[in-house]
């Protein structure tokens, strides 16, 4: 396991452990899936997807008071991978939220959208058999909260959900699959995928410019998004953010006091232990 060690200071009487991982891309299929689900089974071939998973969550269980999955634990949806991811998600050790992955039926064939996203859902006969959409979770006086962007937006109700969240009174420690823009992480992901999207929700229009047409529309950010983006960065009791999708370790500040950490990706044996001091 390659494991990222991060530290927040939020002022708690004795430290909290979380042990974050992201971007498993399970790519299991079989029989039971047509041919085009069968092919992508070999989808970033060269790890052991299932063994860095298992290690990764016998150490959180281990060592951590939680684990906190951002999404991407499927790569597609196949029976055998939803089969898979349930019985994961039955450890209660374990906050999940969604990404973009965990409803794609066959992989980048669609746009992806509210419709699709349930589409897949229903599938799945309801989801991975855990909230998907939005979760919290309270462990050692910190409140861990999970909410749905795998498509680059938020909703309303989201944010109304999490100010329910804030009323608790708790430090709050945010954690979704795409990570919100910030320059160096924007300039940081270019210069490591020259010509690709930054693939960061809440872009505006200058740094979407260098996007083709359609990743500009996939990723330019709504009206519900900016308040939820407005309201991240300015409310006090936020004190830390957790995403994935991007497959890279980088850390940030959206705001004096308020990191985002990016973990890379589950899949090749990337975790981050985040001790909350």
């Amino acid at each position: 396991m390659q494991l990222e060690r991060s530290t927040v200071k939020i002022g708690l009487e004795r430290p909290v452990k979380l042990l974050h991982i992201t971007d498993s891309h399970l790519t299991l299929v079989d029989g039971r899936d047509d041919g085009r689900k069968r092919a992508l089974g070999n989808r970033l071939g060269g790890w052991d997807k299932e063994e860095n998973l298992r290690e990764q969550i016998a150490y959180g269980e281990e060592m951590c008071d939680l684990i906190v999955h951002t999404g991407d634990l499927i790569d597609f949806v196949s029976k055998a991978n939803v089969e898979y991811a349930k019985k994961v998600l039955k450890n209660e050790k374990i906050l999940f939220t969604a990404g973009n992955h965990d409803f794609s039926q066959y992989v980048g064939e669609s746009w992806e959208d509210k419709a699709y996203k349930m589409n897949s859902y229903m599938q799945m006969d309801g989801g991975l058999g855990v909230p998907m959409f939005f979760a919290s979770r309270t462990v050692g006086g910190v409140n861990v909260v999970g909410i749905d962007n795998g498509y680059y937006l938020f909703e309303d109700w989201q944010l109304w959900r999490l100010k329910r969240e804030v009323e608790k009174g708790l430090p709050v420690i945010l954690a979704f699959h795409d990570p919100l823009f910030e320059e160096s992480l924007y300039r940081r992901h270019t210069e490591l995928h020259p010509g690709a999207p930054a693939y960061l929700a809440g872009c505006d229009e200058e740094h979407l410019l260098p996007y083709s047409e359609f990743r500009a529309v996939q990723q330019r950010p709504d009206a519900p998004t900016l308040r939820m983006i407005e309201y991240i960065k300015s409310e006090p009791s936020i004190r830390a953010i957790l995403s994935g999708h991007l497959h890279m370790n980088y850390e940030s500040e959206l705001r004096e006091g308020l990191p985002q950490f990016v973990t890379g990706g589950g899949f090749c044996g990337c975790a981050r232990e985040i001790t909350l001091v």
